[in-house]
């Protein structure tokens, strides 16, 4: 198992959310910490976000975050609590919370501290039980996996995954489809931890991970028209960056969305009807939402 969390740990939580900010919060947090979870109190019908990071890791980096989130969901920037973690303690409950995970009809997420045997009929994403975002366990995730079984008889030639994080994604289409994907993220971070996962699943001669502010990286404009793009980020990004998606995406492209609660589903569906594409399906698993939308032929 990785011991990348031998230094002295922390949790960092807010408490108190609205179901509308989670999504920013969350990913204020994970730029900081190498694994995040929400928790909805049924009682007041509001949620916690906690995540764990090396003790005072990202400070500066937190704090832009933090004030951004607060000001993308129109609330006042909210208290973070923050207590100590034995790091030993931390692993051995991250592993005992991060099993063998099948998804769909084709793929199984397997952590790396379990064993590796071969597998027949599924297709296996190896990936680090520190890094809980981007392992199979967010619904978001599993959402844009059952997506990508849906629309890979398509046969996508050009695939873009922004956002990696940590390359699920990207990884899922390169074994499935046999195709090669670039991966970006805006944080050199996840675009590290994106090539260490794609070595690891032994394609990394089909995944391409880059630093890339989204649209605005030359080489993201340069590869496209794409097949397939995922865009598993929040639900704000995914409106203001409609425009831009619908230009780079080829004659029936597909797009897949995710990143965002059902409540904002609607919002963020109508911003991509406005370029033109026209939703496929819709799944939700939990309070999350994926959308899948194409581009006319």
């Amino acid at each position: 198992m990785s011991k990348r969390h031998a230094a002295p740990l922390e949790t960092l939580s807010i408490e108190g959310l609205p179901e509308t900010a989670v999504p920013a919060f969350e990913a204020a947090l994970q730029t900081a910490c190498a694994t995040v979870g929400l928790f909805r109190d049924e009682a007041t019908d509001t949620w916690r976000v906690e995540g764990v990071r090396e003790a005072g890791a990202g400070d500066d980096e937190l704090a832009g975050a933090l004030a951004l989130a607060a000001a993308v969901s129109g609330i006042e920037a909210p208290a973070v609590q923050a207590a100590p973690v034995e790091a030993e303690g931390w692993l051995a409950r991250t592993a005992a919370g991060f099993p063998e995970q099948p998804i769909g009809r084709r793929f199984l997420v397997r952590p790396t501290h379990l064993p590796d045997p071969r597998t027949h009929g599924r297709i296996v994403l190896r990936l680090d039980a520190g890094l809980a975002f981007g392992s199979g366990e967010h619904a978001s995730t599993r959402g844009c996996l059952l997506a990508l079984e849906r629309v890979a008889h398509r046969r996508p030639r050009r695939v873009l995954d922004l956002g990696t994080g940590s390359a699920i994604l990207a990884l899922a289409a390169a074994k499935l489809l046999r195709r090669p994907v670039l991966a970006t993220d805006i944080e050199p971070w996840s675009v590290r931890v994106a090539g260490e996962n794609a070595r690891l699943n032994g394609a990394h001669r089909l995944v391409s991970a880059r630093l890339a502010d989204g649209w605005r990286h030359r080489a993201v404009r340069a590869g496209g028209p794409y097949d397939l793009v995922f865009a598993n980020i929040l639900a704000r990004p995914l409106c203001a960056m409609a425009r831009d998606l619908a230009a780079h995406l080829a004659p029936g492209g597909t797009a897949i969305l995710a990143g965002l609660l059902g409540t904002q589903a609607r919002m963020v569906l109508a911003a991509h009807r406005r370029q033109g594409l026209s939703l496929e399906v819709r799944h939700d698993v939990g309070p999350w939402t994926t959308l899948v939308v194409r581009r006319r032929g």
